[in-house]
């Protein structure tokens, strides 16, 4: 069974078909620049030479999943001979509000829910239902399942969901906190319980999912009970652009004194914050090091700030938790960064937790990096949100 899986940004497309029998990648690759001028397409077949940024006009998202279509069929490139192949697509949606705790096949109703959630994710969920409505469109007979990116969190108890607002917002907009990269905190949060030999039944585990966006979550015992992303993506850590936590009269204060509305402020804090807000370099965070590294006190700042949050988190959710078991690095700085990884856990001490120094110089494979006498397995955990979607849409159909 092949199952072709599709995530779709504002202007991009992620995709790769992936076989089910071996869970084998036959091809994936990248749609870029969709609706703007220069849009191209990457595409990497298994075995195969592919093709980097072939220039291919994309006015919207139906001409991209048809670029995409079109590529796994060509005859040179391809890895499908009949579009028939394809037995399902498995689609990353952002959010599902209160209505959707785990991946649902694509109804009428399950793309009303996702237009009803456009406020909520107002970048990627318009994105994810066109993808959507596009493959119905090209593959009217083709299983179309949405995995959504707040599913995982559903598991939180109210005590960690509800915010301290009067309870009629609950009541009249399900104002609450959600959590995002549920795909990813599922998949890694399992192999983590797997490769360590935990007891999925008995278990604590903190993942730390740190790319541009970045998330932590507490798993308990296979579930998890709290998540530092909320109603959106803004909230918890220092991320790439975003400026996470903040006393929220900041948005008053702004909008004040900078003459801006409350959608401008709003911009600002998910655009152009962050690490990128408070460096003045870049959001990349190999940029960033290379300018502490030259001697620019901003750029350090910033990693500063990015590592003591995420470390608070940790504190709070080893609190929560009343312990923890394993704390697992993910995502591409969590992959990649062992500078990040040595500085988190350089103020972890207090858990018991000893990294390998030689073990955590090693990137983007799975390796445990703590040393035999930590008492806090850590470990880094490359994350698989292709095949994590892959396998809740062959469970659906």
């Amino acid at each position: 069974m092949k199952i072709l899986v599709l995530n779709c940004g504002s202007s991009s497309l992620k995709y790769q078909l992936i076989d089910m029998e071996n869970e084998s990648v036959l091809a994936k690759g990248i749609c870029e620049k969709i609706g703007m001028d220069g849009s191209m397409i990457s595409h990497n077949p298994s075995g195969k030479e592919g093709f980097k940024n072939r220039q291919e006009a994309m006015p919207d998202h139906k001409a991209a999943v048809k670029l995409v279509i079109d590529a796994l069929l060509d005859k040179e490139v391809g890895v499908i001979s009949d579009m028939k192949e394809i037995d399902a697509v498995g689609h990353r949606v952002l959010h599902g509000g209160k209505y959707y705790s785990e991946s649902i096949v694509v109804n009428e109703d399950v793309k009303r829910v996702i237009r009803e959630c456009f406020d909520l994710g107002p970048l990627h969920n318009p994105a994810n239902l066109i993808g959507i409505e596009a493959c119905e469109a090209l593959m009217p007979e083709t299983p179309q399942v949405a995995v959504f990116d707040t599913a995982f969190h559903q598991t939180m108890p109210q005590k960690a969901f509800m915010y301290a607002l009067p309870y009629e917002y609950y009541e009249k907009y399900a104002i609450r906190k959600y959590g995002f990269h549920g795909t990813s905190h599922r998949f890694v949060s399992a192999r983590t319980i797997d490769f360590l030999g935990l007891d999925k039944n008995n278990s604590k585990v903190i993942v730390c999912h740190l790319g541009n966006g970045a998330s932590l979550s507490a798993v308990q015992n296979g579930k998890c009970v709290d998540t530092s992303m909320g109603l959106t993506p803004l909230e918890g850590l220092v991320m790439g652009t975003r400026s996470g936590d903040l006393d929220p009269a900041v948005v008053q204060y702004i909008a004040n004194k900078e003459n801006r509305s409350v959608d401008d402020v709003l911009n600002i804090l998910n655009k152009k914050s962050g690490v990128l807000g408070i460096s003045g370099v870049s959001s990349d965070f190999r940029d960033l090091d290379a300018a502490a590294t030259s001697g620019n006190e901003r750029a350090k700042a910033a990693l500063d700030m990015f590592v003591y949050r995420i470390v608070k988190y940790i504190g709070s959710y080893a609190a929560a938790m009343n312990g923890v078991d394993a704390i697992a690095f993910t995502a591409g700085i969590g992959e990649n960064d062992s500078k990040v990884r040595a500085a988190i856990c350089s103020y972890l001490g207090y858990l018991g937790v000893k990294i390998d120094e030689e073990q955590n110089k090693l990137r983007g494979k799975e390796n445990v990096i703590s040393a035999p006498d930590s008492k806090v397995k850590v470990a880094v955990i490359p994350t698989n949100e292709e095949l994590a979607i892959a396998r809740e849409t062959l469970a659906l159909i």
